[in-house]
């Protein structure tokens, strides 16, 4: 029985080995793939304000951005500020965040060109210093 059992480990061991190499095998001669109509995209924008210790204008920014969620492609937004964390490799000196998530590259085009979106930079930009924008999508 025992000999029975080391023979059945060895052929499930072997199996799965063979397995991954056959994997490995297909995945090394793919090619990253254009991005598709209709993947997920993702726009991250930074601000920082000219006047950081400004409350007053902390708020029309976090008011203007309030206003800018209302942009209909927009699928889901996200207000924030640096968080209370203290590594290395973390950039904390930005005001605001701004994380939105779109459907696919069309919208976040569309979002782009939105009357609500143009009239938030244009009442809003005098606001702050410095933008950084990080657009992502899917790795696959």
């Amino acid at each position: 029985m025992q000999n029975q059992n080391n023979s059945r480990r060895r052929f499930i061991k072997q199996a799965g080995l063979a397995t991954v190499a056959a994997n490995l095998t297909i995945f090394a001669g793919t090619k990253a793939e254009p991005m598709s109509a209709e993947q997920p995209f993702i726009h991250h924008v930074y601000f920082w304000l000219k006047n950081p210790g400004s409350k007053e204008d902390y708020q029309k920014l976090l008011e203007g951005l309030k206003k800018l969620s209302k942009v209909k492609t927009i699928h889901q937004h996200y207000i924030g500020k640096p968080a209370d964390t203290r590594r290395e490799v973390i950039d904390s000196s930005y005001s605001v965040s701004w994380l939105l998530f779109f459907k696919n590259k069309a919208d976040q085009d569309s979002y782009q060109t939105d009357p609500v979106h143009l009239k938030f930079v244009e009442e809003c930009s005098n606001l702050w210093s410095r933008v950084v924008v990080y657009d992502t999508v899917e790795a696959v």
